[in-house]
């Protein structure tokens, strides 16, 4: 028999820990959520991992502890918790109660105290103990082979296990010798003194030799290095009470039997009340069927009708009798560009969903079947997430017409900060319903199965319930955006999109692979050189990709000044080579090193690897729901982050080529498009005189920041007042703009305010748009897009200051993205009007790329030019540069 598990939960660690982690999120009546969200995410993740018996979330109690008695200063220095946050402590609470899950708090301790005493007791009673924090101070608990820690590392979801051999071969201490290093070295955290001068390397190097802190001083004499010895013997007091205060204590009196922690069954009804008033949709997707009460007809007793040996004609005759359908195919797996096609629903009216499964129907009977079905615009369809239905039908050579309505994308527009558009979050949502998510269906991770691994019946059974889902969500969503005054944003722009977007992903881009590999040899060639000039430079060979080791070298050994240190040692990211510039040549070799690495591993070999073998095409993923302010996004891979200020990421841009010799590549570039939305929100004279004056924005702006005539402008003022532009659009500080010119904050300031000087409209918009936000709870788009900003309302000064920029921001980014899809509509639409063999093929920002036959060259350039500038009109001028060339690096 196994040991059993307890797992002990740091709860305020790990609250902490997910409210920071994730965005401000709060429920329509303005309860803040975001913390219990990712906590009760973690959770789940960790139940899934780990088999548990029994369970507590550890929490402090409010008020002094004992360690506050022996030193006043304790944790002095800690802000106080945000209001948002300490808002969500109740909740979390009465969520862990509905889930029958044991809380502990005492008067008098922290939560590590609880953990230490109840992984003793564990111990003591032959369990496994789990620990879980964000605090590495419980590494000090691991004193036997059966204590685990699980600290949490990135975001929310991953942990990183320590065992007892860990620590000791990572550190090279044991991990009860932890208390005596934070004896040593102190904690700013916790305010704990510590002894000054002594951080963890040195105190790591005299654990190893002395073995603890009485033994140190038991032979004061025999320590190396005169200032650590002179520190040690003036702060003797300091390193005991330091001590003292770093150790988690295993004796705090808890009254309570290890029987009620073990696991027991939630009260599911309670739970259930709970997620939904918190609008936790997802999660109420863990709650299995069979415990979720639901009001209407539950989803999985949908009846549908299998279709077998293409007996199509119930179908055809609800076809011909009725003017819109729901279609929804199945594929094997998740890669619909290049997975098999395994069957398809269809849905007429309120009918009972079909099922055709291609194993028992022939699918070419059925494309000649269905073909004219889908190609009628008089027929309408509607769908969830269509653009994967409609590549589907591209692979058929079925060309849809008469779209009608995606739920997805009708609960996008309504609500941009969802992180899941899913049927079932829909159901939950307007129906109080439910179906299985995919997860649900096929598992996860190595054990996940496909589409195929399904029976028949479970596919056919599925995607009826989607269908009928969808048809019921339906009618909510299309109310809610006639009421919220966005159906033009929906049906001419957004809706309409989701085929031109298909459609990108279909023809994808041609890549030379040979360039790219050309260009991998140059860039590998220039980093084995660039290697050796770093070794040369250090005097020894050492892992460049190792912070650690790169830390050491630039500091220990070059003594280069230390800008920024982390908990592991020295910090050398980009923000801290960037202010070393300049004080040894090493500096401007490493930062060339790892853009080229970068280059070679993320673009090149990565590009390399999702080129389709047989069209030596990529077909990037183009996403409509992922970003709040309305812009496309692109993944596998992301087209838009293919680097463009260095003349080596631009060079990658050569790889991508026209399908043909035939065809050229035309560019349309938006010029300046998000200052020229400010101006037409703010209406400020001398933003909009310079657009109608065509005059370069920038020169004017040094001109009116610095007082001078616009010829007495210099490279530099330019850039400087360049950053000031864009920077106003997104809301930049002062010290924002320090840090990115590189300049000190009082001059920062100055630019900032000489701008608002000058374009009094704008600051006046700025200020007003804010209050709007703030009156409203949200701001919006020339097309009505919405964004909700809570954040407005908040009482922490920095939340508060996040939501006064995306305030700021939104109206004028999310502007810009309007105007560029409707462009994206209108080219879309004219190509296929004219019966032209160019096609759209990429967005990137205010970027569009039409893949163009050389014979409809001119036309296209005059048709491009003209849409674009006209997509929306403004009160000052859309410009758009349009470029020809053979690649993608020769539109530039």
């Amino acid at each position: 028999m196994s040991e059993e598990k307890l797992m002990v939960i740091d709860g305020n660690s790990l609250l902490h820990r997910a409210f920071y982690a994730l965005p401000l999120l709060s429920t329509k009546d303005g309860i803040y959520t975001n913390g219990v969200y990712g906590f009760l995410t973690m959770l789940h993740k960790i139940q899934e991992d780990y088999d548990i018996d029994y369970i507590c979330v550890a929490f402090d109690k409010k008020g002094p502890t004992f360690r506050h008695e022996a030193f006043e200063q304790y944790k002095a220095n800690r802000d106080s918790t945000p209001n948002e946050l300490a808002l969500q402590f109740s909740i979390l609470k009465e969520i862990l109660n509905a889930m029958n899950i044991r809380q502990i708090e005492l008067e008098g301790y922290e939560a590590d105290d609880i953990a230490g005493t109840l992984s003793r007791i564990g111990e003591e009673n032959g369990m496994e103990v789990i620990l879980v924090t964000g605090d590495k101070d419980y590494l000090q608990l691991l004193s036997s082979d059966n204590i685990k820690v699980l600290i949490t590392k990135k975001g929310i979801t991953e942990l990183e296990e320590y065992s007892r051999d860990k620590i000791i071969e990572e550190y090279g201490i044991t991990p009860e010798q932890f208390i005596d290093l934070k004896g040593l070295m102190g904690d700013k955290s916790d305010n704990i003194p510590g002894i000054p001068g002594i951080g963890e390397k040195t105190g790591i190097k005299l654990l190893k030799q002395f073995g603890s802190i009485e033994n140190i001083y038991d032979n004061i004499d025999e320590v190396g290095g005169k200032k650590t010895k002179e520190a040690l013997i003036e702060h003797k007091n300091i390193a005991f009470l330091s001590k003292k205060l770093g150790e988690i204590i295993k004796n705090v009196p808890i009254q309570i039997s290890m029987e009620e922690l073990k696991i027991k069954e939630p009260d599911w009804n309670k739970l259930v009340e709970l997620y939904k008033k918190f609008e936790f949709n997802s999660l109420l997707s863990k709650i299995p069927d069979s415990k979720l009460k639901i009001q209407e007809e539950s989803s999985h007793k949908v009846k549908y009708k299998l279709i077998k040996d293409n007996k199509f004609r119930d179908i055809i005759d609800e076809l011909d009798s009725n003017e819109e359908f729901g279609f929804k195919f199945v594929f094997e797996h998740e890669n619909y560009m290049k997975s098999s096609m395994l069957g398809i629903g269809i849905k007429i009216a309120d009918n009972s969903p079909y099922y055709i499964d291609f194993s028992e129907n022939n699918i070419d009977v059925f494309i000649t079947t269905f073909k004219k079905y889908f190609e009628s615009k008089d027929i309408k369809k509607y769908g969830h997430m269509m653009k994967v239905d409609i590549i589907g039908l591209l692979r058929m050579d079925i060309h849809i017409k008469g779209i009608e309505f995606d739920t997805m994308i009708g609960e996008y527009i309504l609500d941009p900060a969802q992180s899941n558009y899913s049927v079932n979050q829909l159901a939950m949502k307007y129906l109080n319903s439910s179906c299985k998510e995919e997860e649900q269906l096929l598992g996860k991770g190595k054990h996940k199965k496909t589409y195929g691994d399904l029976s028949v019946e479970t596919r056919a059974k599925y995607v009826s319930t989607i269908l009928d889902l969808v048809y019921r969500v339906k009618k909510p969503i299309r109310e809610k955006i006639k009421e919220l005054k966005m159906d033009c944003l929906y049906y001419e722009v957004e809706l309409p999109l989701v085929e031109v977007l298909a459609d990108m992903e279909y023809n994808g881009f041609k890549v030379d692979l040979e360039v790219l590999k050309q260009l991998g040899d140059e860039f590998e060639s220039q980093i084995n050189n660039l290697t050796n000039e770093i070794y040369e430079l250090a005097g020894q060979e050492f892992n460049i990709n190792s912070p650690k080791q790169l830390g050491e070298v630039l500091f220990d050994k070059l003594k280069l000044p230390v800008i920024k240190r982390t908990k592991t040692g020295y910090s050398t990211d980009a923000e801290v080579l960037d202010k070393l510039r300049g004080q040894h040549e090493i500096i401007e070799k490493i930062l060339k090193y790892r853009q080229l690495v970068k280059l070679k591993t993320t673009y090149i070999d990565g590009l390399i690897n999702l080129v389709d073998e047989k069209t030596h095409k990529i077909h990037s993923s183009f996403n409509q729901t992922v970003t709040n302010t309305g812009r496309i996004s692109s993944t596998e891979p992301n087209l838009q982050n293919i680097p463009i200020k260095t003349e080596e990421g631009r060079k990658i841009r050569k790889a991508f080529v026209p399908k043909s010799k035939d065809y050229v590549l035309v560019d349309g570039d938006y010029s300046q498009i998000e200052l020229r939305v400010l101006a037409h929100l703010s209406k400020d004279p001398k933003l909009m005189e310079a657009f109608f004056r065509d005059e370069d924005i920038h020169t004017k702006t040094a001109s009116e920041i610095f007082g001078i005539p616009k010829d007495e402008v210099t490279p530099a003022m330019r850039n400087k007042a360049k950053a000031v532009n864009f920077g106003i659009i997104y809301g930049i500080s002062d010290y924002g703009l320090s840090r990115d010119l590189n300049i000190p904050r009082k001059e920062a300031k100055e630019y900032i305010d000489n701008y608002l000087e000058n374009y009094k409209m704008v600051k006046k918009y700025m200020e007003d748009i804010i209050e709007i936000g703030r009156k409203k709870g949200y701001v919006e788009t020339i097309l009505n897009r919405r964004r909700y900003v809570p954040e407005l309302k908040s009482k922490n000064f920095n939340v508060r200051s996040f939501g006064e920029r995306i305030a700021m921001n939104t109206p004028i980014q999310g502007s810009a993205a309007d105007i560029i899809k409707v462009a994206m509509v209108k080219i879309y639409k004219e190509l296929k009007d004219r019966n032209l063999r160019s096609k759209l093929i990429l967005q990137v920002h205010d970027e569009l790329i039409i893949e163009t036959h050389k014979n409809e060259l001119e036309e296209v350039k005059q048709l491009m030019k003209n849409i674009m500038e006209n997509a929306i009109k403004l009160d000052v001028p859309l410009k758009v540069e349009i470029k020809v060339g053979d690649n993608w690096y020769e539109t530039q």
